[in-house]
C-alpha cells in the first residue's frame, strides 16, 4: 500500500541546522598564517585583513540563529609562537524550542609561547529558548588566552522579557593536561526567578564572564577591578584572573565590558566587528 506524503498520518520532522568549522594556523616569516581550513554546514570561518602579525577569525553562523535541535560545532587550533583571536559576526540568537536544545561546542587548543582571545559577541537567549554549551581549552606550558562570554536574557530596549528558558554553560580548561579551570552554570527552566535571586543576578539580565589566564595575569587585577565596579567582581590566584559582571542591559554591560577587553588583551583591543 502506498503512503501519499500529505497523508496526516506522517509526522513531518523539522529541519534541524548542523555546522562544524575548525581552523589551525602555524607560524610564517614572523607572522600568523592559516595551515588548515575546513567547514561544513552553516558554520563559516572568515578571515578580515588586518595590520598586524596576528590573525582575526570571524565565526558566522549562516542559519541566523539557534533553536532545539540544532548543532555547532567549533574548533580552533593555534600553533607554537603564533598570535590569534576569535570572534563572531553578530550575536548569537537563541530562539524558542518546542523540542530538544541546542547544542553548541568548541574546542581551543594553544601552543607554547602562542597567544588565543577568544572574544565571541553576546549570545541572546529568547523566551522558551534551550541551550547546552561547552568549552574546551588545551594550553600548552607558555600559552596565554583570554576567553570572554557575555549572555543576555531578553533584551531590554526591545521589550522583551524572558520567563522560562534553559541555559547550561559547562568550561574545561587544562594546561599540560592539568585542569587548571572548571565551571558548569545552569539557569532555568524558571529563569525569571533566578534572575531576581539577590544572590545570582539580584534583577540584572545580562552577565559575563571574563577568563585570562597568564604568567603576568596579576599586574590586570586592580585595573580590573575598578573596571568591573560593584556590579560584578574580580579575583587571582595561580596565573589566573577571572572576572565576573553583570548589568540591566546589553549596552550598559558594554560600557564596562569593552574597557577590560581592551586592558586584558593589551594591543590587540576589541574586534573591529564589535562596532559595526
Amino acid at each position: 500500500m502506498s503512503v501519499h506524503p500529505s497523508d496526516p498520518a506522517i509526522e513531518a520532522k523539522p529541519q534541524r541546522a548542523f555546522g562544524s568549522a575548525h581552523l589551525a594556523v602555524k607560524p610564517v616569516n614572523g607572522r600568523t598564517r592559516i595551515d588548515t581550513l575546513y567547514q561544513e554546514g552553516c558554520a563559516k570561518i572568515r578571515l578580515p585583513e588586518i595590520d598586524d602579525r596576528s590573525l582575526e577569525a570571524v565565526m558566522i553562523n549562516t542559519s541566523g540563529g539557534l533553536t532545539g535541535g540544532d548543532e555547532m560545532r567549533w574548533g580552533f587550533d593555534v600553533a607554537d609562537n603564533c598570535r590569534a583571536q576569535v570572534t563572531t559576526q553578530a550575536c548569537e540568537r537563541i530562539y524558542k524550542a518546542s523540542a530538544d536544545i541546542a547544542d553548541v561546542a568548541s574546542i581551543l587548543k594553544v601552543g607554547e609561547r602562542a597567544s588565543l582571545a577568544w572574544l565571541p559577541q553576546e549570545t541572546i537567549l529568547f523566551e522558551g529558548s534551550a541551550l547546552k554549551r561547552t568549552l574546551t581549552v588545551d594550553l600548552a606550558e607558555t600559552s596565554r588566552v583570554l576567553i570572554v562570554e557575555p549572555v543576555v536574557f531578553g533584551r531590554k530596549a526591545m521589550g522583551e522579557d524572558v520567563q522560562t528558558c534553559l541555559f547550561r554553560d559547562r568550561w574545561r580548561v587544562r594546561r599540560e593536561g592539568r585542569l587548571i579551570h572548571a565551571e558548569d552554570f545552569t539557569i532555568g527552566p524558571d529563569t525569571a526567578s533566578m534572575l531576581g535571586r539577590p544572590a545570582l543576578f539580584g534583577g540584572m539580565r545580562t552577565m559575563a564572564t571574563v577568563l585570562l589566564l597568564d604568567a603576568n595575569a596579576e599586574r590586570h587585577l586592580e585595573p580590573s577591578r575598578k573596571i568591573v565596579g560593584t556590579k560584578g567582581g574580580v579575583s587571582f590566584w595561580s596565573g589566573k584572573l577571572l572576572a565576573r559582571l553583570v548589568d540591566g542591559d546589553a549596552y550598559s554591560l558594554r560600557k564596562r565590558l569593552v574597557p577590560l577587553i581592551e586592558l586584558l588583551n593589551e594591543k590587540a583591543g576589541v574586534p573591529k566587528v564589535w562596532s559595526i
